[in-house]
Parts: structure tokens; C-alpha cells; sequence
């Protein structure tokens, strides 16, 4: 009897919370905030990076041949460098931990295409509008055409969690008495049109420009019923972040007619280019290879004892996989080591990508051993043998012997880099300690932080 009581009423919850769209529903899953972290704009700016919430889709952020690319990743970009600072993005594919992630500080921006709504606006506050979308049904041609929601009878539409599309289906059931169910899942909306395309569901909802880019390489949707009309869509902020909100809102103004149209149509008007982003084994979104050197690069990671996706990323910075590239002071191959480095670490050919790439693992592996008494800390000498590769050692070297003067700690690179950005004025590289003199520093810390931020992209989007 027990038994059949508790069968009888996870059935009733299931019905009640992941079917049926009811108030109490409403009321039991909204999401509170409860003393949302504090920072704003001079926060950010002082802090010298931007972390923003993204999507990794075909058209929000992903790894095409070695280099990020997406709609929001490009505007996030624009926008962080009118801010003057760092782009940190963070992966976020369940909506409701986008919003955890917003007030707690974990980002200062969500980034996605949200509808506006009053549990929304509860918890964060909506940017001026970046464009409109509508929302569409996607099926398979194969099933009977809509020509009414009464056509849906009894039919199945799974969406994705916490997204808007269940209250707008519900909107639709409870205003035209439709007998449809509307079941949540955690999967993103293009791997729901991916089950409509495997026949595992028969009905998914999704915003119309990522159902537009799907269909240019599943030649079998329909979506051509739409649930709403156009209607605004923005990204969010913090209520407290009004600074933030303002440069936003001010650089939104700035770009409606130029930038945003431009990448409008570069990821959602042309086809034939959505179509080979999308479908490359050297994309994130359908294969897992960053370069057709992979299996190259991952026999020098392992000599060196790399993730072998951190060297991708200093092969990216360096030459864009390009075996030909030659920079401006002469350095040559995937990892433009220069003439006499190229000597001396046994590249007699630096257009052989077997060639470059292990001497310029020579070349690191050398930077390794030098660093290694003195930054023990494999993360942290990472750091140093980055600014090294760029710069030459003798110059990070210097950066450590002022850090040891002035009381630092010389196996933290936050503090060593503060140094080496400082070798450009002369009150410290006239300093007897500095042997190399003058340099650029804070090109080189800027370097480390472009390759790291290349490697997180990585991380977060090709598998070890």
C-alpha cells in the first residue's frame, strides 16, 4: 500500500511540475537572489577583464580552425575593448545557473538572446534591446504539416529548461484549450532540433535564428510555424551594475548600425559559410580538432608536460597554424622562433612543421629548466616561460631580480609581471640590477594573458 502511494504521487509531482504548466509551478520554481555580489563598472575596469555568460552554439561562441569565433563572442569583444579591458567568457548552458552566476559575481554579464519577462526582470536588470527574434516549432518535414495548434493535439514539444518557451506554449494552451504536453529538458536547443533530426522527438522550440542556422546543414526541418512574432531581446546585468548598464546601453547606441548588422549577416545570412563552421571536423561544434597538426602538437605537449591544448594556443598566437608565416623581425614557422634560436635548436627547415614545432618545444622545454628552481609551481612558471618565449628571458629575469628588491614575491607571476611591465620606465630599467635595459613589458604580460585566454577557450570547448 506504501508502495503504490509513493508511485502514485511521483506521478502526481510529475505531471504537476514537468508537464503541465500551472501557477503553482510558477510560484515554486522561481528563482530568488539573495544578496547579489557587488561590482560595477570601475570594479571591472580596475579588475582589467569583463567576464560575460555565453552560449557555446553555432552562432553564440565556438573553436573554428584554431580561432574563436560567434556572434556574441565578436560583439563581446568590441564591447571589451571600448571598456578597456580583458574578455574572460564563461560557458553557461543551463539559463537558471546564468543568473546564479550574474549575482554571485561569477560574471558581470549574461550575453544570450533574453526575452524580457517579470521573473527575469526579479533578477537582473535587461540591456537597451540588441535585435528582435521570434520563436519557431521545429519538426521534421516527414511530419504532418501545422496549419493550426490544433493540429498538436496530443502531441509531445520537449524545450529546453528555463528558457521562456514553456510560458509562451502555456500561454498557447491555456488561450486556445490545446490538449499538447510541454515537457522541460536540460539539453541546449540545438541538441533537442538534433534529436527532431534523429527522430528521437517528433517537436522542439527555438529561436528563430538559431533554427534558421541549423537548417542550413539539416536539410530535413520544417520550421516554418512560428510560436511568437519578433520580440526584443537583450543581455542583463546586475541591478546593481547601473555604470555597467550605461557603458552597454551607450556602445549598443554607438553599434546598431554598424557593427551588429555586419555580424548579423556573417553568422545568420550566410548559409554556405554557417554550413562549413558547423560542420568542420575543425570546429568545436562538430569534431573535436583545432589544427591538422593536433597529433603533432600533442607529441610536443607531452615532451614538455602541456596540456597539449595550451601549446595549440601559443601556435595559434604565434602563427595561426600557418607553416609559412614569417613575422616582421623575421621569425619563421608555427612557433616563429627567430634565426638564431632556429639554429640553435636544430631547425634547418622552419616551413616543416615537424621541424619548427619540435625545436620551438626545444626552445620552451630550455625556458622549463631555467625557470624551474626558481617558480616551482607548475601553473606559475607557465606564466613566466610564456613571457619568456616572447620577450626573452633576460628581460623576465629582470622583472624577478626588481621583485626580489622590492620585497615581492618573486614565484608569483601577478607581482613579477607588475615589474616587467615597468621596464619601459626609466626610474627601473636604468636600475644596475636590469641587465637587458628598456623593453615593452606590458606587451609581454598582455601576450600570456591572450595565450591563457586562448587555452581556457580550449578547455572549454575541445576535449583533452
Amino acid at each position: 500500500m506504501r508502495k503504490s502511494f509513493v508511485i502514485l504521487f511521483s506521478t502526481l509531482i510529475l505531471i504537476l511540475f514537468g508537464v503541465q504548466c500551472t501557477f503553482l509551478e510558477n510560484q515554486f520554481n522561481k528563482v530568488r537572489k539573495e544578496d547579489p555580489y557587488v561590482l560595477d563598472l570601475p570594479g571591472i575596469k580596475s579588475r582589467g577583464i569583463l567576464r560575460a555568460a555565453v552560449d557555446n552554439n553555432s552562432t553564440g561562441y565556438y573553436i573554428y580552425r584554431g580561432r574563436r569565433m560567434g556572434y556574441e563572442y565578436e560583439l563581446l569583444q568590441d564591447l571589451a575593448k571600448e571598456l578597456g579591458v580583458q574578455l574572460n567568457l564563461v560557458l553557461v548552458s543551463d539559463l537558471d545557473k546564468a543568473f546564479d552566476f550574474l549575482n554571485k559575481g561569477t560574471v558581470d554579464l549574461i550575453a544570450m538572446n533574453l526575452e524580457k519577462s517579470s521573473e527575469r526582470e526579479e533578477l537582473a536588470t535587461f540591456t537597451q534591446p540588441l535585435g528582435s527574434i521570434s520563436t519557431v516549432l521545429v519538426g521534421s518535414l516527414d511530419n504532418p504539416k501545422i496549419s493550426s495548434w490544433k493540429d498538436m493535439e496530443s502531441d509531445t514539444v520537449f524545450v529546453r529548461k528555463g528558457a521562456v518557451y514553456k510560458s509562451q506554449l502555456c500561454k498557447i494552451k491555456d488561450s486556445l484549450q490545446v490538449n499538447f504536453t510541454v515537457l522541460e529538458s536540460p539539453l541546449h536547443e540545438e541538441t533537442l532540433i538534433d534529436q527532431v533530426v534523429e527522430r528521437e522527438i517528433k517537436w522542439t522550440i527555438a529561436d528563430q535564428n538559431i533554427a534558421q542556422a541549423n537548417a542550413t546543414y539539416y536539410d530535413g526541418l520544417n520550421i516554418s510555424w512560428n510560436v511568437t512574432q519578433s520580440e526584443d531581446v537583450s543581455w542583463v546585468v546586475r541591478d546593481n551594475s547601473p555604470k555597467l548598464l550605461q557603458a552597454v546601453n551607450n556602445w549598443l547606441d554607438s553599434e546598431k548600425n554598424k557593427l551588429i548588422p555586419i555580424l548579423y549577416a556573417k553568422y545568420f545570412l550566410n548559409s554556405k559559410n554557417s554550413y562549413f563552421r558547423s560542420t568542420s571536423p575543425f570546429s568545436s561544434l562538430a569534431g573535436n580538432q583545432i589544427s591538422v597538426y593536433d597529433e603533432l602538437i600533442q607529441q610536443g605537449a607531452q615532451e614538455l608536460g602541456w596540456d597539449w591544448r595550451l601549446l595549440a594556443s601559443l601556435v595559434y598566437k604565434e602563427s595561426r597554424f600557418d607553416t609559412t608565416a614569417t613575422s616582421y623581425a623575421g621569425a619563421q614557422g608555427l612557433l616563429q622562433l627567430m634565426p638564431v634560436t632556429l639554429e640553435r635548436f636544430g631547425v634547418s627547415n622552419p616551413n616543416d612543421p615537424d621541424q619548427s614545432l619540435m625545436g620551438g618545444v626545444r626552445y620552451l622545454r630550455y625556458l622549463d629548466k631555467f625557470w624551474l628552481g626558481r617558480v616551482p609551481e607548475t601553473n606559475e612558471r607557465i606564466k613566466f616561460i610564456l613571457s619568456s618565449y616572447n620577450i626573452g628571458h633576460g628581460h623576465v629575469e629582470d622583472a624577478w631580480r626588481l621583485t626580489m628588491k622590492y620585497g615581492g614575491n618573486t614565484q608569483s607571476w601577478e607581482e613579477v609581471s607588475y615589474f616587467l611591465e615597468q621596464k619601459s620606465n626609466p626610474e627601473f630599467y636604468r636600475d644596475p640590477i636590469v641587465k637587458s635595459g628598456f623593453a615593452k613589458g606590458h606587451l609581454a604580460v598582455r601576450y600570456v594573458q591572450d595565450v591563457l585566454n586562448i587555452f581556457e577557450s580550449y578547455k572549454a570547448l575541445v576535449s583533452p
